[in-house]
Parts: structure tokens; sequence; C-alpha cells
């Protein structure tokens, strides 16, 4: 967990530099859109149907900066919470217009 956030770190900062947006997947724009509308951007772990989200969709979301690690879960360790970045919240704005 804390090499993934250290991950998330460097991809934050090139993501700022103004590096290439990536396009995002029907799945990547689901997860993201979520937490708009929670407080402090806070991602499902579920989606709508009760599935758990699926750990390549959120772990590339990390990578492109558009999500970032909130917190280790100590009860469930494998389980990624995360939160959405400005970068993310730019991206949905974006794809919106």
């Amino acid at each position: 967990m804390t090499e993934l956030m250290e991950k998330s770190q460097k991809t934050k900062k090139n993501a700022s530099s103004g590096a290439k947006a990536i396009a995002l997947s029907t799945a990547q724009k689901r997860y993201l859109q979520r937490g708009l509308s929670e407080p402090g951007g806070k991602l499902p772990l579920f989606d709508k149907q009760g599935q758990r989200i699926k750990d390549q969709t959120i772990k590339a979301c990390i990578k492109n900066g558009w999500c970032e690690p909130w917190y280790h879960n100590p009860v469930k360790p494998d389980w990624l919470v995360c939160k959405l970045t400005e970068n993310g919240r730019s991206i949905l704005k974006a794809k919106q217009r």
C-alpha cells in the first residue's frame, strides 16, 4: 500500500506538469463519477449493483492521477480506499462538455 501511495504522488506531479490526457474507459468514468457527490471525493469500493470495483480499474485511475489512495484499511488491507483528485475532477468536467 505504501508503494502504491508513493507511485500516486509521483503520478500526481507528472499529471500536473501538463502530460497528455489519456481517455477514460467506461468503467473508469463510472467509478470516478461516484466521487463527485461524496464528501471529500471518496470513491466506492462497490458498484451500484453491489459488486466490488475491479482492482484493475482502481489502479489504472491511480496510475493516471485521477484518484489517490486515501487511507489504509486495516480490516481489509487488500481493498483500495481512494479519493478523487483535482486531476480526476478536471477530466470528468472536460468529458461533460
